[in-house]
């Protein structure tokens, strides 16, 4: 698939099968999703823009290369929160825009309760971050404000992707390029959602296993 990028890497394997394993304790499952954000983001980052500056060694005065752009960072609430900490460590410099979308149980369709998006981002390197890209449409959603407010550059990152969520940012953003851990095809037929809209294998509900909040089936 164009503009999709499966990080496909034995640590990464590793650390998947302990995030989807039900067994797996909140501050594990924590520390796991940090590392795999890590991973991802570090691939997903590759081609940032760069410019030559001048640093002073204990030895010698060299040119090296620094990251020339401007960057947010876009948690979708409430799990992207798990995603947040590892990417800050990896961007200290980047800002940070918070989005709150929730998913109707009932229709599936996203629901905006929270957004520090600002007005213009026309001049910024927007990196959405999502553990689970299931139906897709909160990271559309989030994408479409990106894309409303001028931005031009938009990253969508991932652990777990299903085809049908990928297919939704792709159908309206084609241009957004999607990097994952995992792209899950368990419930038959090249699908990955099941009937309430869970990826199969999956992992459950990641925000409810980052927080300790209810298990959902």
């Amino acid at each position: 698939m164009k503009n999709v990028y499966l990080i496909d890497h034995p640590l990464v394997k590793h650390k998947l099968a302990l995030l989807r394993d039900v067994a797996t304790k909140k501050c594990l499952f924590r520390d796991l999703l940090g590392e795999l954000t890590t991973i991802v983001g570090v691939e997903a980052m590759k081609n940032l823009p760069t410019k030559k500056v001048s640093v002073k060694t204990p030895v010698v005065t060299c040119e090296q290369e620094v990251v020339d752009a401007k960057i947010a960072i876009i948690p979708i609430l409430r799990a992207g929160l798990g995603m947040e900490e590892a990417l800050v460590h990896l961007l200290p410099f980047a800002d940070v825009y918070h989005v709150g979308i929730e998913r109707d149980e009932g229709s599936l369709k996203p629901k905006e309760y929270y957004c520090k998006i600002p007005k213009s981002c026309a001049d910024i390197i927007a990196i959405v971050a999502d553990p689970m890209l299931a139906t897709g449409g909160s990271a559309e959603a989030v994408i479409q404000m990106l894309t409303d407010r001028g931005c031009k550059t938009i990253i969508m990152l991932s652990i777990i992707a299903s085809p049908e969520g990928i297919n939704a940012i792709h159908k309206k953003h084609k241009g957004v390029k999607i990097y994952t851990a995992a792209i899950d095809t368990g419930a038959g037929g090249g699908k990955g959602l099941n009937e309430k809209g869970y990826i199969v294998p999956g992992l459950g509900d990641a925000g409810d296993r980052l927080f300790g909040t209810r298990c959902k089936g």
